[in-house]
């Protein structure tokens, strides 16, 4: 019954949403505010249907339903709740029917908040929502089935992937999906305004926040992904440029451009192309990203399994970028005639820097992602594309992108005069060269790691300088402390103070990763009972072999007892995990942090547990706890930005 009822819904939603594509259409030709209430029905429709399908498939998941294929294949009954309710998103299909319930719940949020506003884009808004959720119910409904029914009932189910049986797991699918899928919203916005040719700013302006709100949750969704590689894996690194992981990625790209190239176009009238371009390519990467993922087509530790859908979601790439690059040729008439750079020197430049070298480090992913692909498609030689080539292309680029966030934020728009980049460059160029010189003298003597210190002390210097001289003048005109001037500042111009938070999270963050790549240390040795590994300023003593009996699984656990220069940190326990569908132990590493590194150990292997013996593997690494904290800084600078501050902001920038 259960796969009847959410089967029959999805096909349901199916037809819903293709009344959400026809409506609007035949609006056109009069009538349009009857069949502008259709399609909202429609959307509605869809949103009730798609839930009710979700609801049964996590019922079933609950219940262990082991009629449905799917929950058969994802679950057990010794799986606890929690681990039950991820096996919605634990696999091909029901990652699909989340990511459909996410979409059809940001179609409704739209449909709801601007049903009275914005009269000549919304039924061609809902109708792209109703184009893109109904090739997500197609593949749902007849390629992609998580409704399937097996015969005869297993006893018990298969369970989840073992990888996929950690915290992490239930919040990192989920908020990857949401930037993806929040990514349609200015799409779509931006498919309506060359419909209708209504090509000003008003559908930036509208969808500003949106789009903010998917860059955010695109950027957890990377940050938490590589928390869960960073302490699941097992390896002690946190990204490897595995092609899922570049896929999930790239969107970020020109999404981060976007949201600079928006503010010159909203104050110059310029990028217009450039604009729509972006947001059409960030919208079509999220589909690619799906296809790399659920084509089968690579190896990778976060690809599903292979299926029929690749194909499907190629061919739906190609409408994709035929349909809106074909539309935005069309309207080319409409987009002649915008302002030029007035000078090299001033805000406008940097901003489109600043999108150069983030287009340019998306193609070069790009590149290295599908390389291999076409290298066997066309030649039938496998070549593999690693980190090295990664690395050496990305690390020049972002550190130009880092230089270009110092200077972005503060340089003047239009032209900027030679007082104007000594009054805001000088001392924070000084503070950051005398920084680069200390770090120098101390023990930093690489070039790339000291000219990025250096730059993000650049960019650190330019954020307090210009805050400073701004709270200089609030005391100065209205006599108020550095707090209340702060919250004066920010209420004013939110997307200005929110940004520069951001940009300070992002130099956390890049801080940790430039540190831990560069300074890490690491140990393996077999070990006996209380003899140690030293590494660093740590010694590491075995204190033996604990065998536990866990929910799914056998678990093997090493004790460890850390010293710290000499002081004892207490005890640190990872452990090999055998799961009776897996022919090898998946590791389970541990680690301990503080501002200035982690301490990372692995249970590589152990002997009998009656001989006590074990290999270990230690790693030390430098700085990885401020890549964390600078997710949560990047989050109160996004809630700086979207949130309302009941107050009218100020065009001063």
């Amino acid at each position: 019954m259960t796969a009847l009822i959410g089967h029959s819904a999805i096909v349901l939603a199916l037809l819903a949403a293709v009344v959400g594509i026809v409506a609007p259409i035949l609006g056109a030709r009069g009538q349009r505010e009857r069949y502008f209430e259709i399609t909202f029905v429609a959307i509605l429709g869809q949103f009730l249907f798609v839930t009710l399908a979700a609801l049964a498939l996590v019922y079933g998941l609950i219940a262990t339903d082991f009629s449905i294929r799917y929950v058969a294949f994802n679950t057990t009954r010794a799986t606890p709740i929690y681990y039950r309710i991820t096996g919605l998103w634990g696999a091909l299909e029901g990652s699909l029917l989340l990511w459909e319930w996410i979409l059809i719940i940001f179609s409704g949020l739209v449909a709801w908040i601007y049903r009275d506003r914005h009269k000549e884009l919304m039924p061609w808004v809902l109708l792209v929502f109703s184009i893109v959720s109904a090739f997500f119910l197609g593949v749902i409904a007849f390629a992609s089935n998580p409704f399937e029914t097996i015969s005869p009932v297993p006893p018990d189910g298969r369970g989840l992937n073992p990888l996929l049986e950690d915290a992490n797991m239930m919040t990192h699918p989920p908020l990857l999906y949401t930037g993806f899928v929040g990514l349609t919203v200015p799409f779509a916005f931006a498919i309506a305004a060359l419909i209708v040719g209504k090509l000003d700013e008003a559908w930036i302006v509208t969808t500003r926040r949106w789009t903010i709100t998917a860059w955010f949750f695109l950027t957890a969704g990377n940050l938490v992904g590589a928390w869960w590689s960073y302490h699941v894996l097992g390896w002690g690194g946190y990204w490897a440029w595995d092609p899922v992981e570049n896929a999930a990625f790239m969107p970020w790209l020109p999404a981060t451009a976007f949201l600079h190239s928006i503010q010159v176009q909203e104050r110059r009238h310029m990028l217009k192309v450039w604009n729509l371009s972006l947001i059409m390519l960030a919208f079509s990467l999220t589909i690619f990203g799906t296809f790399l993922t659920r084509s089968g087509v690579l190896s990778s530790i976060h690809a599903f399994s292979s299926g029929p859908v690749g194909m499907i979601f190629l061919f739906f790439l190609g409408f994709v970028l035929l349909g809106s690059f074909g539309l935005l040729a069309l309207r080319a008439d409409l987009l002649k005639g915008q302002p030029e750079l007035d000078s090299m020197v001033s805000r406008e430049s940097a901003f489109l820097l600043n999108n150069i070298v983030l287009v340019s480090a998306l193609f070069t992913i790009f590149l290295g992602t599908i390389f291999p692909l076409i290298s066997e498609a066309v030649a039938g030689v496998q070549v593999s594309v690693g980190a090295p080539y990664f690395n050496s292309v990305t690390v020049p680029l972002f550190l130009f992108m880092v230089f270009l966030m110092g200077i972005g934020p503060i340089i003047a728009w239009r032209r900027a005069s030679w007082d104007n980049l000594k009054r805001n460059f000088l001392w924070p160029a000084a503070a950051s060269l005398v920084f680069g010189v200390a770090l120098f003298f101390w023990k930093v003597r690489e070039f790339w790691p000291i000219l990025g210190f250096t730059l993000l002390a650049f960019v650190v210097a330019t954020i307090i300088y210009d805050t400073a001289l701004a709270l200089r003048a609030r005391k100065r005109i209205a006599g108020e402390g550095i707090v209340r001037g702060l919250i004066t500042l920010t209420r004013r111009n939110q997307r200005r103070y929110g940004g520069l938070v951001v940009h300070l999270g992002v130099v956390l963050i890049i801080l940790g990763i430039a540190a831990s790549m560069t300074y890490s240390l690491e140990r393996e040795a077999t070990l006996d009972l209380k003899q140690s590994l030293n590494i660093g300023e740590y010694r590491i003593q075995f204190e033996g072999l604990k065998p536990s009996r866990q929910p799914t699984h056998q678990r093997i656990e090493g004790s460890f007892r850390v010293f710290h220069r000499g002081e004892d940190e207490g005890v640190l326990s990872p452990a090999l995990k055998f799961f009776p569908t897996q022919q090898s132990p998946i590791g389970r590493a541990v680690h301990q942090s503080n501002y200035s590194e982690d301490i990372y150990l692995i249970l590589s292997g152990f002997s009998d547990l009656s001989s006590n013996r074990a290999t270990l593997k230690v790693l030390v690494r430098p700085l990885v706890v401020w890549m964390w904290i600078g997710g949560f800084v990047i989050f109160f600078g996004t809630l700086i930005c979207i949130c309302p501050m009941g107050k009218a902001r100020s065009q001063e920038d």
